[in-house]
Formats: structure tokens, sequence, C-alpha cells
């Protein structure tokens, strides 16, 4: 059973039912107290043991007839819920996991080198972004500016005419880890609450100009949208799979036998201002990524970085290896956004399955 965890502006935390939901905070049950709270980091510090107990329950009232009559009344219509950013986002990582996609961007910025760097095989490259711009899904995106070259003449300040939007799941970190203590990828499942879509926005000119030497800065800082509903992973469970093989095998913190990928169809359908309707340019799997979420965890507190209940950690462009899959424009050569563009990304684990979930979706239209 799905049971995705949401957050409405006046119910405070919801768990979606189908087409309706329960506010959390109606539920007369001992440990549900935390629900009182206006968003979910409190439940999600209280760690697994917890997120297990409380979902049991939930899988017993939506099984139960008599439990689901005696709380009918207190059940709200999807559509009439207002969703907000189900977490306050300490900290926001985001990685570059996505072979295909690195490998593309690499001849494009490189021609006439190696399209992949050194290290991309040996570590999930990443970087430390501004978790003040995660806005939940149907927040507009504006378009940003920055310093763009003009040739000979000196960079001007303008908006962006290059932008960009980047398909990505992200992870939802539950209980915290200490500074200086690493987590050791044995112990990751212990601290992963569940995963949302993302959708990296970029502005690949002010991006190419400032990312020399360092990385992604104002070219990425002005908006990130995170999906409204949590998938818990203990819900995609059945969906797990084994990852792509790695060569050369890396380092033994990285290592784990443990199945990490997860079979999960992505679709990003972009409604260009103006016309009739809404075209899928993006259709991919996830378990094609290179590095895994539990990867990414182990390798980001391996210096010992602290992680905080409520931090999101994303994967990076996810792309494919064929026409069609790549994960963002600058791959597909499309066009960049316009105003008026709007940007939809969905997922469904499991697709072909009796256990079929699909994620909420992210969507976010581009103003000027």
């Amino acid at each position: 059973m799905h049971l995705p965890y949401g957050v409405d502006r006046t119910l405070g935390p919801v768990v979606r039912l189908g087409d309706r939901a329960l506010p959390l905070r109606r539920v007369a049950n001992d440990g549900f107290e935390v629900f009182a709270e206006p968003l979910l980091n409190a439940f999600l510090a209280q760690g697994r043991a917890r997120w297990r107990a409380v979902r049991d329950q939930l899988i017993e009232f939506a099984s139960d007839p008599e439990a689901l009559a005696v709380l009918g009344p207190s059940l709200v219509p999807v559509d009439e819920l207002e969703l907000v950013l189900p977490v306050e986002v300490g900290d926001y990582v985001d990685s570059y996991s996505s072979i295909h996609h690195a490998t593309r961007v690499g001849r494009i910025f490189r021609p006439e080198g190696e399209p992949l760097l050194p290290n991309y095989r040996h570590l999930p490259v990443a970087y430390h972004g501004r978790s003040g711009t995660v806005v939940v899904s149907g927040t507009p995106v504006r378009r940003p500016s920055g310093l763009v070259p003009r040739g000979e003449a000196p960079p001007a300040l303008q908006p962006t005419a290059a932008l960009d939007f980047e398909l990505e799941v992200g992870v939802v970190l539950g209980s915290s880890s200490a500074m200086g203590e690493p987590i050791p990828i044995g112990e990751v499942a212990e601290h992963l609450f569940g995963i949302v879509l993302v959708s990296d926005w970029s502005a690949r000119d002010i991006q190419a100009f400032e990312a020399q030497p360092l990385g992604p800065f104002l070219g990425k800082s002005f908006a990130t949208s995170m999906g409204a509903w949590i998938t818990p992973f203990d819900a995609l469970a059945p969906h797990l799979v084994a990852g792509p093989v790695q060569a050369p095998e890396p380092a033994p913190y990285l290592r784990t036998d443990r199945r990490w990928g997860i079979d999960l169809d992505l679709e990003v359908w972009l409604q260009r201002a103006g016309e009739r309707g809404p075209e899928r340019v993006t259709s991919v799997n996830f378990s094609t990524m290179y590095w895994t979420v539990a990867q990414q965890l182990a390798h980001l507190t391996v210096n010992g970085a602290s992680t905080r209940s409520g931090d999101l950690c994303a994967s990076g462009t996810v792309s494919g290896p064929d026409a069609g899959s790549e994960g963002c424009l600058l791959e597909s050569g499309l066009g960049y956004l316009q105003d008026g563009d709007v940007v939809t990304m969905r997922g469904v684990a499991g697709a072909g399955s009796d256990e079929r979930i699909a994620l909420g979706e992210v969507t976010g239209e581009v103003v000027g």
C-alpha cells in the first residue's frame, strides 16, 4: 500500500488514501501527537522503527471498513488540499549520478576530450545547493538573471536565455546523524525516509560562465521544485532492483550487496506557451543511474558531514542511453524554456506489477 505523506497549509500533516487524505492530527492514537507539528520533520526524526509502526497502523486503518467508516468524516478530497512543502529542508545536496547524462554533457562541453572526468567512476560527484529556494510543486518559476558573456563585450547582467529543467529523484532523509560520524552503507536504510520527484531548474548560460573553476551557483540556486507527496521507502521495497555494474569496483565504503536501484519509470511533459497540448519529451527508468541513493548518502557523510531530518538529497539529472530518454533540454536539443511554458514530471514505480505506485508529480510554469 502506497500511503504517501504530505502537508496541507491548514490541516497540517496528511496521508493520502487514494483520492482522499486523512489529516493525521485527527487520529486519536498513541504516538500520533507528533502530527500536531506543522511539518513532518519531527516525525522523521523519530526513526525507522516509529515510521514502520505508524505505517502499519495506517495500513490497518485503510484495510478495515469499520475503521474507515469511523474516519470517514475526517477524510478530505485530495483536490481540496492546499499542499505546501512537507518538510523544512535544512540542507540540499544535488548529485550527478547518471553516467549517460554525464557523458552527453561532457561531449557538449569537452568535445575534444574524454567526456567523463577521471573521478566519475570512483565517487558520486555532487554539490551542496541552496535549500532556501526549494519550493513545492506548482510554485511558478521566475526567470533568473545573471552575468552572461557577450562575445568581445563585457558580460552583462540579463535574464537567462537558456532556462532548462532537470528531471531528478530526491531522497528525504529521516533520522539525523552526528557530525564526525559517517553513515556506513550498511546502515543507510535507517536514514532514508522516502522519495520525491525533483526539478532542478538550471540557467545554462549563467551556469556555463560562472562555473569556471567552481561548480553551480546562480545558475541553479534560484529554484528547485520538489513533489508535495513523500513516498515512504518501505512502500518501494518490491521495486528495488540491482543497479548497473560499476567498473572499476568502487572503494569499500561504497560497496554493498543490497539492491538499491529503483524500478521507477519517469516522464517529462512540456506544454509550450500558446500550443494546444503538452508533449512528452522524456521517458526513462531510474534504475539506469550509475550511483545509487545508498552510495550517495554513504559518500556524503564519509568525511564526517552531519545530516538532519528533512534534508533533501537529489539524484542529479536522470538520463538513459537512448534518444528520448534525455533528462534535460541541454541534452535533447529541443530548445530552452520560454515564459509561459509548463513542465510536468511524473513517476511510476513497478508500472507493470500489481503493486504499481504513482509518485506525486512535480510541475512548474515559467514566468518572466
